[in-house]
């Protein structure tokens, strides 16, 4: 397998998308292949589980992968920086898919989408009206603005829009932007806090440790400029306009993200998919899902067979 990282842009976007292609072992450019657009987690990057892991497992599997850093975060183009803007990140899939399609080696009827995490939800929403997608894999998905009304906003989603006004025109008037950090500096410190919750210490395991750490990856947020993280839903229309094969790949071992939620919500409402389902695999959470090899081997065995089948 190898890889190449890129930049790209096209005519309705004011600066660079940041990405990785990964190849096939044996690549040819004469020769046309199925793509995969890798979607990675709210904060994080292509480096991480979305290249990585999925990345170079579908390249070795004889896909051309795709994974690219979401507009406003890692080496993406942007400002301000630290952006959650779901609107803009289901955006960002279609501006793959341009750069994808502009080049001859890409077959541009069989283009598929994975995504993990936030990136899952965001993949099966861009699969709503982005025809262009074939098929879709949800792994672990959490539709973020659910998780937002509730945990993260700790079930008062008003109050936190109130303070994110505030601080919106705080920041309109000159004073500095409010970045938040969203995890514990280490496991440590986590345990230390009594931040155990199974969800929450997973993460910092991942994202805090040489486990998964990368420069490019920002467990950051800009609060202000976070509100329409709270109006949106990944799943609206889900009944009507997800017609594309779709699956959920979720672990049974729950946290409080609410993947295994989102995932099985996404099969009980894909009632116009051509082809859907739900895979629930035992014994294992969230993160194991990022990059653990029995967990991301099993989510494999699932994944391969059914891009193969729509492709």
């Amino acid at each position: 397998m190898n890889s190449q990282h890129v930049t790209f842009q096209n005519h309705n976007m004011n600066w660079p998308m940041a990405a990785q292609v990964l190849y096939p072992d044996n690549f040819d450019n004469n020769l046309i292949y199925p793509t995969v657009i890798s979607v990675h987690p709210f904060g994080s990057c292509k480096e991480q589980t979305s290249g990585a892991i999925y990345g170079k497992a579908l390249a070795q599997a004889g896909y051309v992968v795709i994974a690219f850093d979401a507009s406003f975060q890692g080496e993406s183009g942007g400002l301000p920086r630290y952006l959650e803007d779901p609107s803009q990140r289901v955006e960002d899939i279609s501006r793959a898919i341009d750069y994808a399609v502009s080049h001859p080696f890409v077959d541009s009827n069989r283009i598929a989408g994975i995504g993990v995490c936030g990136g899952g939800a965001y993949i099966i929403n861009a699969a709503l009206t982005e025809k262009r997608l074939k098929a879709v894999v949800g792994i672990t998905p959490v539709n973020l603005g659910r998780l937002f009304r509730e945990g993260f906003s700790e079930y008062n989603p008003l109050g936190v829009l109130t303070a994110m006004a505030d601080q919106r025109t705080i920041e309109a008037k000159g004073e500095a932007l409010q970045v938040n950090e969203l995890l514990p500096p280490s496991p440590t410190v986590a345990t230390e806090l009594g931040l155990t919750e199974r969800d929450v210490y997973e993460a910092t395991d991942y994202y805090k440790t040489p486990r998964g750490q990368s420069k490019g990856g920002a467990t950051k947020m800009l609060f202000s400029n976070a509100q329409r993280i709270l109006s949106w839903d990944a799943f609206a229309f889900t009944e009507t306009l997800l017609t594309q094969p779709v699956m959920t790949v979720i672990g049974k071992n729950i946290g409080a993200f609410g993947a295994y939620r989102d995932g099985q919500e996404v099969y009980g409402r894909a009632t116009a998919s051509k082809d859907r389902q739900l895979v629930e695999l035992d014994g294992i959470s969230h993160y194991d899902l990022y990059d653990k090899d029995e967990p991301v081997t099993l989510a494999m065995a699932h994944i391969l067979p059914f891009l193969e089948k729509h492709l």
